[in-house]
């Protein structure tokens, strides 16, 4: 007798070839719901409906289709059990081989804006999950297969040992069919417990977390080379980097996700100018704003043109000609943008190992960040908060120009992305010098305004923290700077307050902290 496979899939990709080949070469048949079924017999592929093959017709508008005993006991049937062998020819079951199942798409339903409750219960998959456990279960007798890239392996057992399938290889797909279930079933849990949660406008603080990934691609190492690591997508859809387009290089890094993501919070910031952003280890060593896209970039290189030499760019406007030739004059590792034009995809070609990506949702982000501790992880709302110069206050004699605010909300802006402590120097719109994860606010000053030298005079200076002393505002003035943004907030912002009128800064309190561990 044939081989029985019950397919029923939500998503089609590769099912008719799949399907085709399991027909053609080793004599399969099939049985299938719905719309698979339906896929199938456009293709001209034999297949039996579920309905007709259990005798029950599907109940409840289709909520009820593969719930019952010829379908569950032909896949859970132990092969080597007399007893259920006897079962099975009692009630005139087939044994099913292969079960081909994923899920109803409950995750791309919430992430759609205007999502309702309703519309979510629809897609909470019964039959499907309970297939995929069965087949997990009874890995010892059947092939279970939850997604599509699965299908080649599973050819290619079939044709390595003549048509069978190796128990390490079912073992494994039931793996992978147990963490396809307990993933949907977080993704549910966590809808219910605050359905707002299911759409980024919505930062609520859930009570309970379940983090699941899919990995997509094995990475090198981790930070060092003796550390491994992988990369993981979170969502049933690709979306952010997972939603990228690698338009040459080598593959991505560890390191390179990690400040290509650094680089996305800082061009987030930038919209209505264009911007570059050159980042390294995780802290800009450059960025600015420009008329031209490649004045932009060009200024955020000769910020620090020594630490940008194989560092991350992003910028916020698709790459021009003029931008890629300027991008090819050093190493890089990575580019990233909203777009590339073909001109510009072409000169990028000369620096064939730089690693350029597209990606269009630039200022999309993750609504939460979380980090792993020992017995637990911490988890928090993303330090996303419009910034408005117009909430800020001024304590000083000393008001500042239009021009200083606007390069104030520059630095600003800056600052809330460099490691605390954090301290950046700006002007026409381009950091001159960062201080960046200092143990002393001083020691951040100190390295900010050495590296922007003589050009500190008449600068902007921010810091991501209050000063606690006036020692960090009297050095700001013996190099030049002519205002300071700060969130104020301590004991002693007199103390400050007092130095800056003394020496004739301007200085303007944010009234918001913004500490980067």
């Amino acid at each position: 007798m044939a081989r029985l496979a019950l397919f029923s899939v939500s998503d089609k990709s590769g099912l008719v070839e799949f399907a085709r080949t399991l027909v053609d070469e080793f004599e399969f048949e099939f049985v299938s719901s719905g719309g698979t079924a339906q896929a199938l017999k456009q293709a001209g592929i034999p297949v039996m409906k579920v309905a007709d093959y259990t005798g029950s017709p599907e109940i409840l508008g289709g909520r009820v289709k593969t719930l019952h005993p010829k379908v569950h006991g032909g896949i859970l049937a132990r092969r080597d059990v007399p007893q259920d062998v006897s079962d099975l020819e009692d009630s005139q079951i087939r044994p099913i081989d292969l079960v081909v199942v994923n899920l109803y798409p409950f995750e791309q339903t919430i992430a759609m804006p205007g999502a309702t409750l309703p519309e979510a219960v629809e897609q909470i998959d019964i039959g499907g999950p309970a297939m995929l456990r069965a087949a997990a279960k009874n890995f010892a007798h059947v092939t279970v297969l939850c997604n599509p890239v699965m299908y080649d392996d599973y050819l290619a057992e079939l044709r390595m040992s003549g048509g069978d399938v190796s128990l390490p290889f079912r073992q494994a797909a039931a793996l992978q069919g147990f963490q396809h279930t307990a993933a949907y079933d977080r993704a549910i849990a966590a809808y219910l417990a605050d359905p707002s949660a299911a759409s980024t406008d919505s930062i609520a603080m859930p009570a309970t977390v379940s983090l699941t990934g899919t990995q997509i691609q094995t990475l090198r190492y981790g930070e060092n080379p003796h550390q491994l690591a992988a990369w993981y997508q979170t969502g049933a859809a690709a979306t952010g980097w997972t939603g990228a387009t690698k338009l040459q290089g080598k593959d991505l890094s560890y390191n390179n996700l990690v400040d290509l993501e650094a680089a996305r919070r800082i061009i987030a910031e930038f919209e209505a100018e264009p911007a570059a952003v050159v980042v390294k280890h995780t802290n800009p060593c450059g960025v600015a704003l420009g008329d031209r896209l490649a004045t932009a970039y060009q200024r955020a290189f000769d910020a620090d043109s020594t630490s940008a030499f194989g560092g991350i760019v992003a910028l916020n406007r698709p790459i021009d000609a003029e931008t890629a030739t300027a991008l090819t004059q050093t190493f890089l590792e990575c580019v990233v943008a909203p777009d590339c034009e073909p001109e510009a995809a072409a000169i990028l070609q000369a620096k064939s190992k730089v690693r350029v990506l597209v990606l269009p949702t630039m200022r999309s982000g993750e609504p939460h960040t979380v980090k792993a501790i020992a017995g637990g992880l911490l988890m928090q709302t993303a330090d996303d908060e419009v910034i408005d110069p117009m909430t800020w206050t001024v304590p000083t004699q000393t008001q500042p120009t239009a021009d200083q605010l606007a390069e104030l909300a520059f630095a600003w802006r800056v600052c809330k992305h460099v490691k605390s402590n954090a301290i950046v120097v700006t002007g026409d719109r381009t950091t001159l010098g960062i201080g960046a994860g200092q143990m002393n606010r001083v020691g951040s000053v100190n390295l900010a305004l050495a590296q922007a030298g003589d050009a500190a005079q008449g600068a902007i200076l921010a810091s991501d923290g209050f000063f606690p002393f006036d020692d960090s505002v009297r050095q700001a003035a013996a190099a030049g700077i002519a205002a300071i943004a700060q969130p104020g907030g301590s004991l002693r912002d007199q103390d400050s307050i007092d130095a800056a009128n003394e020496l004739g800064l301007a200085m303007i309190f944010t009234g918001m902290r913004h500490f980067l561990h």
